[in-house]
């Protein structure tokens, strides 16, 4: 019984890393399709402010100035399959 509970509680750690790090490979994934050209960097830096309130309140508080990044990064980049927390993660990180 002893040895069941231990490979349990061993199991469960590796999953938590594998959702963790499965979550890290998109961000990075969707970061790097964030364009840089001038006027994109413009619009990503002014949205970082509205980025970091969506990411700190789950997704529940959008600015307006997000949500044109997004628009611009979705519309940019049709073939990026990120979703909004996914996309404000990567603003942030710009």
């Amino acid at each position: 019984m002893a040895v069941f509970a231990a490979t349990i509680s061993v199991s469960t750690p590796a999953l938590a890393l594998d959702v963790t790090t499965q979550s890290l490979v998109k961000t990075g994934y969707a970061t790097s399709q964030v364009t840089t050209g001038p006027f994109a960097s413009k619009l990503i830096i002014a949205a970082q402010d509205d980025a970091a309130v969506f990411v700190a309140t789950d997704g529940q508080v959008r600015g307006a100035r997000l949500q044109a990044a997004m628009a611009y990064i979705r519309q940019s980049q049709p073939k990026l399959h990120a979703d909004d927390l996914e996309l404000a993660q990567a603003i942030l990180v710009q």
